[in-house]
């Protein structure tokens, strides 16, 4: 994943796939973006991009360890969402808590 924030908690999530589950590639924006109606501050350059794709296509080592974290973490968010998965489990209690929320003030 290229990793390219904007605002808000974008710039977190970008630590956290960059450096925490080390499944990334940042190109470099260290500010917030500021919309205007004529854009003209460039944030990335063409060279920043350039080298993060190669980075990410690269036959070395540290790609290829980034897409098997990133396939792990697939197989895993797959589980999690089968019947009897974590994510599964949890959404069915939350559509319980609001039916029951529901009867309580119904």
């Amino acid at each position: 994943m290229i990793t390219w924030p904007h605002f808000a908690e974008q710039f977190v999530n970008e630590r956290l796939v960059v450096d925490v589950l080390k499944t990334g590639v940042e190109v470099g924006v260290k500010a917030v973006t500021h919309w205007r109606q004529e854009q003209t501050e460039v944030t990335v350059t063409r060279d920043a991009v350039e080298k993060a794709v190669s980075k990410l296509m690269d036959d070395g080592e540290a790609a290829e360890e980034m897409r098997t974290r990133a396939k792990e973490f697939g197989v895993k968010a797959r589980q999690a969402l089968e019947e009897g998965g974590s994510t599964y489990n949890n959404i069915n209690i939350l559509i319980q808590e609001m039916g029951n929320q529901a009867n309580a003030s119904g």
